[in-house]
């Protein structure tokens, strides 16, 4: 099968899933959590793509990020998986690929959709029973976001920092958006577009990427759309 060419717009915010290959561990010591949040910090900076929220869990990763050059997203990935794998095979005497072929993205709308990401990704200890909230987990950006703890790996979105004038009001406000659990359709639809390489916005969104791409990146679905989801 033919793979398409990803479309990967600069400053267009853009969802991604790295997973082990047949889900097998990819992190078994803490340094290699820090290894790769290494990797990921230097190539991001390097290549200039600005990292809002991550999570890394045990046999895959989420990230939230916006390429700020063309290309950016796919090369600091490139960089990353490579220098990570051959981290990994050494340390654990092994050989042979560690992820599971090409990661998964999906493109996010900003207005309304992409503090929905941020909140599906810093959710994601949870729904997997690891935690009892989401800052308890030591490898995801809700830290930061939440608690304002210091990371140079993270570039606040514009539309994270509308959430308050000052840091301590972002946070708060930023916290108000977890007392809630994500809507079970809006979760699903998060998970099948970006396994499907789509895109997660409104219809006008939706149209405005697919002109660009020139084809269809969001799966048509019968029946009357999603109110929350009508144009803007």
């Amino acid at each position: 099968m033919v793979r398409l060419p990803r479309i990967s717009p600069v400053n267009v915010p853009v969802h991604i899933i790295q997973r082990g290959n047949n889900r097998q561990v990819c992190f078994v010591a803490e340094e290699d959590y820090g290894s790769y949040a290494g990797w990921l910090k230097e190539y991001a900076k390097k290549y200039r793509v600005d990292v809002h929220a991550w999570v890394m869990m045990s046999n895959h990763v989420h990230l939230l990020c916006t390429p700020r050059q063309e290309g950016a997203v796919s090369l600091m990935m490139q960089a990353l998986g490579r220098n990570f794998v051959r981290y990994f095979n050494y340390k654990y005497q092994r050989s042979g690929t560690l992820w599971e072929g090409r990661y998964k993205s999906c493109l996010v709308q900003e207005s309304r959709y992409l503090l929905e990401v941020y909140k599906y990704i810093e959710l994601n200890p949870v729904r997997a029973g690891m935690v009892a909230a989401p800052g308890d987990y030591l490898w995801s950006s809700h830290s930061v976001n939440g608690s304002g703890m210091v990371s140079d790996l993270c570039t606040p979105h514009l539309e994270y920092l509308a959430l308050g004038a000052d840091p301590e009001e972002r946070q708060k406000s930023y916290q108000a958006l977890f007392s809630t659990q994500i809507d079970k359709e809006l979760l699903e639809e998060i998970r099948a577009n970006t396994k499907k390489g789509l895109t997660f916005g409104n219809d006008r969104f939706i149209e405005q990427i697919e002109a660009l791409a020139g084809r269809r990146l969001q799966a048509r679905k019968r029946g009357r759309p999603l109110g929350w989801r009508k144009k803007s």
